[in-house]
C-alpha cells in the first residue's frame, strides 16, 4: 500500500472532476478523499496498492470529460492512514 497527497490544476472545479475522481477511485480500490481548494485547484489523498494507483493517477492526468488538468504536484510515500472509503469532502 502506498499513499498520495495529490494537487490538481486547471479547469478541475465546476465540471464534475470531484465525482469523477471518486468514480476512478472505486474503480482502483482506491480509498481517501478528494475536495475542492479556495485556490481553484482540486486536492487528492489517495491511498491503495501501487499498481492501481498508477492507473489512478493517469486517470486523474487524464480529467473529466469536461475538465483540463494542466498539471498535477504528487506529494509520495506519505504514512498510511485507516481510511476505509474514498470520500468527496465538502
Amino acid at each position: 500500500m502506498i499513499r498520495n497527497h495529490i494537487i490538481v490544476h486547471g479547469r478541475v472545479q465546476g465540471v464534475g472532476f470531484r465525482y469523477y475522481t471518486q468514480r476512478i477511485a472505486a474503480q482502483y480500490r482506491m480509498v481517501g478523499w478528494v475536495r475542492n481548494k479556495a485556490d481553484g485547484t482540486v486536492e487528492i489523498d489517495a491511498q491503495g496498492d501501487k499498481e492501481q494507483m498508477d492507473s489512478f493517477l493517469r486517470a486523474v492526468k487524464k480529467g473529466s470529460p469536461h475538465s483540463k488538468v494542466t498539471q498535477i504536484d504528487i506529494d509520495q510515500g506519505l504514512e498510511l492512514k485507516k481510511y476505509r472509503s474514498f470520500q468527496i469532502q465538502y
